[in-house]
């Protein structure tokens, strides 16, 4: 039996400039962490005398004797790739809701690559496990996904991430503990309550990136990568900055597809910053899912009151991507 953990993101800046119609025409930066928030799953043989081959849990459980018939897209692409000849059970626990815009469902397929290649006792490095799951996401199941998430969740920590045509780069960001911990203790993070498919809430912004729409717009996303790594990394500058970048980005954001925000988000957000969130953002495409603000210690409370109705997620950022934490 093999166990992998596998951690969910956090993107800052730069999100839709990692979609292949931009970032290989006109190249791509991101700047992200990945969280204390895990994926886990358990891969297991199972035995000859089994009433099934395949066994898969995860919000349903599913048995069937045939990979084909195998309903979850990503077991059965992954499966049907490594041409895996015997049958398995496969157990997912996720910490936080699927849909939400943390990167979960590349998540999922870098950690369920990582627990198969274990269980046939190869050793597949973390760049390699994130360029098979683009693969597997973007050639095998034509999915509308960039390429962000897979590099995170694989190789974790806080990253600056350039993409061009034939050159995907994670470049960790040189900060020192204590900034990076003082940028840590100002985000607070909260569950709108509202799950979404991302290729749906995508489609209007990926047919304006095919159309070069939308150019001006992200290329002024991908700019703030770099004002973005100017402010933690250089101690002179005043972290607040962070902040009001955020806001920057997210009214920016708004603007890439009429599906990104509504008028219940834009209330929450309108909420938080008079409560004293200097910015924010929706994580992932939007559409619902998580927000992460901006808020200086003083303000999180009366942040923390004004969006009594929303979940908060207390995290950490964490820096070992994806692991096998049980094998026997």
């Amino acid at each position: 039996m093999i166990i992998s953990k596998t951690p969910v993101r956090v993107s800052f800046f730069g999100g839709g400039t990692d979609y292949p119609d931009y970032y290989k025409e006109y190249g791509g930066g991101v700047l992200s962490t990945s969280i204390d928030k895990y994926i886990f799953i358990t891969v297991k043989k199972t035995n000859s005398f089994s009433e099934f081959k395949y066994r898969i849990s995860y919000s349903k459980l599913q048995t069937c004797h045939d990979i084909a018939e195998i309903e979850h897209p990503v077991v059965r692409a992954a499966l049907q790739h490594l041409n895996i000849p015997y049958g398995l059970e496969i157990n997912i626990i996720s910490d936080l809701p699927a849909r939400t815009g943390i990167g979960s469902s590349s998540t999922f397929t870098v950690g369920l690559l990582h627990a198969l290649h274990a269980l046939n006792g190869k050793m597949v490095s973390k760049k390699d496990l994130a360029l098979e799951a683009i693969y597997i996401e973007q050639v095998l199941l034509q999915e509308r996904v960039g390429v962000q998430d897979q590099l995170a969740a694989a190789i974790g920590s806080f990253n600056h991430m350039v993409f061009a045509e034939n050159n995907l780069q994670v470049n960790p960001v040189i900060v020192t503990k204590e900034r990076k911990k003082l940028l840590e203790g100002n985000l607070m993070m909260f569950y709108t309550g509202l799950s979404r498919y991302a290729s749906v809430i995508l489609e209007e912004q990926i047919k304006k990136t095919q159309d070069k729409t939308i150019n001006t717009e992200l290329k002024d996303i991908r700019d703030m990568v770099d004002e973005g790594l100017s402010i933690v990394c250089n101690s002179d500058r005043n972290i607040d900055d962070f902040g009001s970048l955020l806001h920057k980005g997210w009214m920016k954001k708004r603007s890439l597809s009429s599906a990104i925000s509504n008028t219940f988000l834009d209330d929450i957000y309108e909420k938080a910053m008079n409560a004293g969130a200097i910015g924010g953002k929706l994580l992932g495409a939007g559409g619902g899912g998580f927000f992460i603000f901006y808020v200086p210690a003083p303000q999180q409370s009366a942040v923390r009151d004004a969006l009594t109705d929303l979940s908060e997620v207390d995290f950490k950022f964490e820096d070992d991507g994806t692991r096998i934490i049980y094998m026997s």
